[in-house]
Order: structure tokens, then C-alpha cells, then sequence
């Protein structure tokens, strides 16, 4: 009976509103939310100025609060508080429908960001997968989001820079603050941490990172202006950049390090039960447990199992599935490059296949252009595939990030997949199209919820077919590959934060259950230590999706448009799953 209940709440919502018209909304109920909802966007830009700048903002890129401190903890929390009291003020029956939407994010917003609020999370501000120095080291290669084409650029930098300085300052006080507590990174992840440090800490300062911008001064500056900026840069690397890592990192080693704690999750640190179960509803905007998640990867992962079973056997494999995992870990076929750039080309190549399919699942695309490009070298050793968004005005474009830290060794049997989950369809089109979308208040243009977010990227993956690809069993077996590596992480991660399984066993029940190679997986499981809850939101978020789509598709029977679907999908932005379901059964019930 539970398969006919979404169909059947439709039929009785038509029946209890077939007479009932919507009521017209209240013009000045919706001009005051409107209000709000402008002096919200333009407030919290103020208060986090680094979205302007990725945002193409250019307003606030001379400034980096340092949000490691209590005076900007607090700032916070008040700014939370006072936004939340006015919306409380809006009678949210006499908005129009789309208001209505916004209304139910912000709320969701406000209430989620206070009661993160309420953890200490300034204690660990660093690891090896996130933490400013990684967010301002992008900024400083010059490529990447901060803008270096004006002498009013170079000297916005300098100013922030400095900044950064003192919120790098704070962080080394929060570390020792931190370890007196027992916040305390896992020893795994600090020895990740080092590396990263000792780099920036290295010189010379004319190869130094942050050093960057002055090697690409353009050439129409003044001879005066180029100087003084150069000398500018010389004083910032060598007399606070590098003698600031370079205390923070013999900190690290000598002193944090032997303090760092042999246990894996962030149910460890005080009063970390409850701040694992706090970003598991952050991360997958429901209010599902450690154990139901666990349950769920536990049966997707043996669900997967045997679809891979079935691509082992179309190849002529003779062997276990766990040989088959060997086998596609070393076939020298499947890593046939031996420069880089390859590795670049045949992403491209890729996109060039899948172009002419496109239009048959997709009304709109995005303006905004796309590029792929190898991730930079000072991070590349512990990345992953990213993808970074383009300006809100166009001018730069949204940038796939491809870490190639050994190309010999790069596979390529998973890059399909992957194209469709970080560039097109997956979060290229769903977030340029978001920030393209002006009919969406500016705050909703710019928020991000993993559960959806990540839940369309994964969804994506599955598109392959319709789109002209994964003719290759490889490449298919990729696509199932990375969809099993998501199921597995609802079992890691819920694993490892709440039922005290350690990082050797994570890796293991994932060198078990996936094709990955170890140095790949050994990546992953660290990444999951260092942001508990997040990896949970891929495989939630698609398989909502996935329900939705199916819900769809047998309520309207003929009349169901795949094209029309991804528009509604993609047209609001990210949602909390919760609203996201009642667009689509309110979009049912209209059709």
C-alpha cells in the first residue's frame, strides 16, 4: 500500500481544491518580505564577504573577517537571531507561492545556522581538507575567484591578505585552546595537515604561492604602480606569509601532533554526539538517524554488488568481484596517459560526445561558460574533483577541478560518470542556472544544500545512458562504481561518527566493496573524518530524486516530460528535500 500513498494524497488534495482558490497574496505583506529579503542578502554579504567575491561581488574583496573569533562568533549568532524575529513578523499565508518557498529556506537557514551556533567549532579550524588556508591559498594562485586585473585589485588583496593573517594568528590560539578541551584532530588527519603547511612556509618567496599575482602584473600598470606592488608582495610573503606558517607548522609538528588522538570520529570531542547528529540534518535536510542511514547503505551497497556482478560477467571476467575491483584498479588500458593534459582532453572529449543528446532531457542551459582544469599543486595531493562556480555576471566561468597528482597512474574508467556529477548536467547547469535564474530573490541564488546540491549531481550519473554515453562496460561499471561509492559512505561515515569504527576499518570495508585504488580511498575516508555528515548527502539527496522522478512518472502516466521534470528540478535552486517534495507533488497535482 505504501507505493500508492503519494498518488492517492494527490487525488485527495485535487478533490479539497478543485473549488478553492489560492488566495491573492497581500501586496504589503509581499513588499515588507521583499524587503527583508534584499536587506538580508546585502547584510549577510557584509558578514561573509568571501560569497560577494565568488559571487562577483567585487565590493568587499579588501576584507576577511576573521571568523575564528569569539567578537565574530558572536556578531553572528545576533545577526541570525535579529533576521529570524523579523521574518517572524510576516504572515507567510499572505505571500504569493514563490515567496512562500523563500520564506520556508531563510527559515530553514536561520534556525540551522543558530544552532550550529551552538557548537564549538572554532577549536578545530583546521585540517587538511578544508580551513582558510586552503579557501585564501586558491585566491592567491591569481586564478581563481579574487580578480587581479586592476591596481584597486592587487592592493584589495593586500589588504585581505592581511587579514587572513591575523585569522591564521587566531587560528594557532584556537588549536592550543582547542587541545586543552579535547578538541583534538584525529592523528591521520594532522599528519595530512603538515605537508600543506610546510608548503606554504617554503622558500623562495618569488616561487612562493601568495607571491602569484606579482609574476602577472598586467602589463598596462604604471612602472611606479608595478614597483610598488611588487615590493608590496616581496614584504607580505617574506616578512608575514612564510615566517607565519613556518611558526604555525613547527607548532603542528612538534607540539599539536603528539597530542592528536588515535580515534577517527567526531563523536569523541565533547559533546560530539550531538554535533554529528546536528550535521546530519545540515547535511541531508532530514531528521533521519546514524542508523537508519547506515541501513540504507547497507542494502544499497548489496543492491549495487550484484549489478556489478552482472558488468563482470559481460566482460568475460573469471573471478570474484573483489578480483574484478584488482583488475580495474591495474588494467594498464584503462590508465593510458602519460601527460596531464591528456588527462584534460579526454574530459573534453567527453562533453563533445554528449553535446548533441542534451537538448532531449533539457530545456534551458546555462549562459555562464564551463571549463576544466587541472587542480593546482599545492592541494592536488589531497583533493578530490571539484567544481567551482562562475561569476553571477558571466565573467568567469564555472571550472571543473580535475587533481592529477601521478598521471601514469590516473584511471580513466570512472571519468564519464564523473563529467555528469561535477560539470554537465550536474552542478555546472544546476548552479549556473541558479545564479542565472532572476526570477529567485538573491538569496536563494546563492545557497547551497548538500542533500540537493550533491543528491543532483549523483542523479546526473545516471543520465549517462540517455545521453549517449557508458557504451563502453568500463565505463558503465564506472558510473556504478561511483554510485556504490556513495552508498558506501553512508556506511563509513555513520560508521565511523557514531558506532566507533576506526579509519582502518572504513578503509577496509571500502577497498572490499568499490574499485577505487587504496590511495584513493585512504583520501576519501580522511575527508569523511575531517567533515562528518556531508558525504551522507549524495546518496539521500539521489535517491529522493530518484522517488520524485518515479512519483512523477506514474501519476501522469503519457503525459510525463523528462525535459519538464529537470526544469523543475533546477529552476529553484537548492531546496531542503522537504520543500523540494511539495514543489513536485504540487506540480503533479497541476498537471
Amino acid at each position: 500500500m505504501k507505493q500508492f500513498l503519494p498518488l492517492l494524497f494527490l487525488l485527495l488534495l485535487l478533490a479539497c481544491t478543485e473549488d478553492a482558490p489560492v488566495p491573492a497574496a497581500d501586496e504589503t505583506t509581499q513588499a515588507q518580505f521583499n524587503d527583508l529579503l534584499e536587506s538580508y542578502q546585502e547584510a549577510r554579504l557584509q558578514l561573509n564577504p568571501l560569497e560577494a567575491t565568488y559571487l562577483g561581488d567585487d565590493r568587499y574583496n579588501d576584507r576577511l573577517p576573521n571568523t575564528l573569533s569569539q567578537q565574530y562568533r558572536s556578531e553572528a549568532r545576533g545577526f541570525y537571531q535579529d533576521y529570524l524575529a523579523r521574518l517572524r513578523t510576516i504572515n507567510r499565508k499572505n505571500l504569493d507561492p514563490t515567496a512562500q518557498v523563500s520564506y520556508d529556506v531563510l527559515e530553514w537557514e536561520l534556525n540551522m545556522a543558530l544552532q550550529g551556533a551552538d557548537f564549538a567549532t572554532e577549536l578545530l579550524p583546521l585540517d587538511q581538507f578544508s580551513g582558510p588556508h586552503l579557501t585564501i591559498g586558491q585566491l592567491a594562485s591569481g586564478q581563481s575567484a579574487q580578480p587581479f586585473t586592476s591596481v584597486e585589485d592587487y592592493d584589495n588583496w593586500l589588504a585581505r591578505v592581511e587579514d587572513f593573517a591575523v585569522m591564521m594568528d587566531t587560528a594557532r590560539i584556537n588549536l592550543e585552546r582547542g587541545a586543552a578541551r579535547g578538541y583534538l584532530l584525529p592523528r591521520a588527519l594532522a599528519l595530512k595537515l603538515l605537508p600543506q603547511l610546510e608548503t606554504l612556509s617554503a622558500e623562495p618567496l618569488e616561487d612562493h604561492l601568495f607571491y602569484s599575482p606579482a609574476k602577472m602584473i598586467p602589463d598596462s600598470f604604471s612602472t611606479e604602480a608595478r614597483e610598488r606592488l611588487q615590493g608590496a608582495f616581496r614584504g607580505m610573503v617574506g616578512q608575514r606569509i612564510i615566517p607565519l606558517f613556518a611558526d604555525l607548522t613547527q607548532y603542528v609538528r612538534e607540539e599539536y601532533l603528539p597530542l592528536t588522538r588515535e580515534t577517527s570520529g567526531i563523536d569523541e570531542i565533547p559533546n560530539g554526539k550531538a554535533y554529528y547528529n546536528y550535521l546530519i540534518k545540515l547535511y541531508t535536510t532530514t531528521d533521519m538517524s546514524a542508523d537508519e542511514i547506515h541501513e540504507i547503505g547497507l542494502r544499497e551497497v548489496a543492491r549495487l554488488r550484484q549489478e556489478m556482478e552482472k558488468v563482470k560477467q559481460q566482460v568475460g571476467f573469471e573471478g570474484d568481484l573483489q578480483a574484478f575491483f584488482d583488475h580495474v584498479r591495474t588494467k594498464p588500458e584503462l590508465m593510458p596517459f602519460d601527460d596531464p593534459q591528456q588527462v584534460i582532453d579526454n574530459f573534453n572529449a567527453i562533453y563533445d560526445r554528449m553535446k548533441p543528446q542534451l537538448s532531449r532531457l533539457f530545456n534551458k542551459v546555462p549562459k555562464t561558460e564551463f571549463e576544466v582544469r587541472r587542480t593546482e599543486a599545492f592541494r592536488e595531493a589531497s583533493a578530490s574533483a571539484e567544481y567551482n562556480p562562475g561569476s553571477k555576471d558571466g565573467s568567469r566561468p564555472g571550472i571543473f577541478y580535475v587533481p592529477i597528482p601521478d598521471v601514469e597512474q590516473y584511471n580513466v574508467f570512472s571519468d564519464e560518470d564523473l563529467f555528469l556529477h561535477e560539470a554537465i548536467p550536474g552542478h555546472h547547469y544546476q548552479v549556473s542556472l541558479t545564479l542565472e535564474n532572476e526570477d529567485l530573490p538573491d538569496f536563494r541564488r546563492n545557497l547551497w544544500y548538500s542533500a540537493y546540491g550533491e543528491g543532483w549531481a549523483l542523479y546526473s550519473e545516471s543520465l549517462g545512458k540517455e545521453l549517449g554515453l557508458y557504451e563502453d562496460p568500463y565505463q558503465y561499471f564506472g558510473m556504478l562504481s561511483a554510485e556504490m561509492h556513495r552508498a558506501i559512505r553512508l556506511v563509513v561515515d555513520t560508521g565511523i561518527h557514531s558506532k566507533g569504527w576506526s579509519r582502518e576499518r572504513a578503509i577496509q570495508y571500502s577497498l572490499e566493496n568499490e574499485a577505487e585504488s587504496e590511495a584513493s580511498i585512504v583520501a576519501e575516508i580522511e575527508r569523511y573524518m575531517a567533515i562528518p555528515g556531508q558525504a551522507l548527502s549524495y546518496k539521500v539527496g539521489q535517491l529522493k530524486i530518484l522517488e520524485l522522478r518515479a512519483r512523477a512518472e506514474e501519476a501522469l502516466g503519457n503525459d510525463f516530460e523528462i525535459k519538464a521534470f529537470h526544469d523543475l528540478m533546477l529552476e529553484g535552486g537548492c531546496l531542503p528535500l522537504n520543500v523540494l517534495e511539495r514543489k513536485v507533488d504540487e506540480w503533479i497535482a497541476a498537471a
